[in-house]
């Protein structure tokens, strides 16, 4: 293990997302007299219930069994009224409180999926960067594919507060770049080419570079930028997971110790049963090979606990044998977690 320990860790808590989704057969969906209802654990420790209104129930993703909870959350407290409102900025307050609680150093918070529409999500990214400053000192990373969407978070920041991130630049949107500067934020820029995902170890350490050389470029200090080499399913090709970590550990080596390089880690594990160690277990081989830090669930997987794995247990060597691209379409880990010989945690 590097240098790296849970504390210095620089963990992106991603559970402010619109994107993220539970599953209608999940243990976190309930129904109550015929109600559907989102179970979550408030800031006080409470055991609380979401309703899923019925303009959710319309949805192509509720007919293929999935839950937009945050979208959901997100469309309560800030158009709701009365206890509707309460229970969604409750859901808001307990996504914020338990990241911060699990050692998030910064909240990553996305609304693309609250409209279709630009004006609509930047309304929604203004009042909801404002309404989570209020709940958590933690500086906010604002994330969205809109540079404009973007903006408006970042236009909310507090003067004398914890410096925000822009998550991200790219070479298809070198601006926000500029957008990193005139807001003082920290920036993550990633390894995106101009028109499209890169193809292997080199195309990520071309474009990367050519993105860090850019915002150097512009003034903005080697120590305010966050690298993000991409991450793909491994269930895709099992190469991919060695593309980020020879990726990684060629950007370390190229541009030294204080340059960040992240990634959203819980990507590699796309399609895999038992998606938890699998993504422990690469958070510790991309800190091996120079990251400090990641995009995760800080409330899944804490780094506290990611570091402290039993690396000796099957779970997590068969986890390493599929990130090293070791085991052929995952057969010997699939095998295992079928056969209930992998535990969580890596301590089976």
């Amino acid at each position: 293990m590097s240098a790296v320990t849970p504390d210095s860790y620089i963990a992106i808590g991603e559970n402010i997302h619109t994107t993220r989704v539970l599953l209608r057969k999940g243990k976190r969906i309930v129904e109550e007299d015929g109600v559907e209802l989102v179970t979550y654990v408030s800031s006080d420790g409470d055991e609380k219930r979401m309703a899923i209104p019925d303009v959710v129930k319309s949805t192509q993703d509720y007919d293929e069994g999935r839950v937009k909870h945050v979208k959901v959350a997100l469309a309560a407290a800030m158009e709701g009224s009365g206890g509707e409102a309460e229970i969604g900025l409750d859901y808001l307050r307990a996504l914020t409180v338990h990241q911060e609680r699990a050692g998030a150093t910064f909240l990553d918070i996305n609304v693309d999926e609250y409209s279709l529409k630009t004006s609509g999500q930047k309304d929604a990214m203004s009042w909801l960067a404002t309404t989570i400053q209020e709940m958590s000192d933690l500086p906010l990373s604002i994330d969205s594919s809109d540079v404009d969407v973007i903006r408006a978070g970042l236009e909310t920041c507090k003067n004398g507060a914890a410096r925000p991130m822009l998550n991200s630049a790219s070479l298809e949107r070198l601006d926000a770049l500029d957008l990193a500067l005139e807001h003082n934020a920290a920036v993550v820029v990633t390894a995106a080419g101009e028109s499209g995902m890169p193809a292997g170890t080199a195309e990520r350490v071309a474009n990367a570079s050519r993105m860090i050389e850019a915002a150097l470029g512009k003034g903005i200090p080697l120590g305010d930028i966050h690298v993000d080499p991409l991450v793909f399913p491994i269930s895709v090709d099992k190469e991919f997971g060695l593309h980020c970590l020879d990726a990684i550990r060629e950007l370390r080596g190229k541009y030294g110790p204080e340059i960040h390089i992240t990634g959203g880690m819980s990507n590699v594990s796309f399609g895999i049963p038992g998606r938890k160690i699998v993504n422990d277990t690469f958070v510790i081989l991309a800190v091996e090979a120079g990251a400090d830090g990641g995009i995760i669930d800080p409330v899944l997987s804490s780094p506290s606990d990611i570091f402290a794995m039993d690396r000796d247990s099957l779970g997590y060597r068969l986890s390493e044998d599929i990130l090293l691209g070791k085991d052929e379409h995952c057969k010997k880990y699939i095998r295992a977690w079928r056969k209930k010989e992998i535990q969580q945690g890596g301590k089976g």
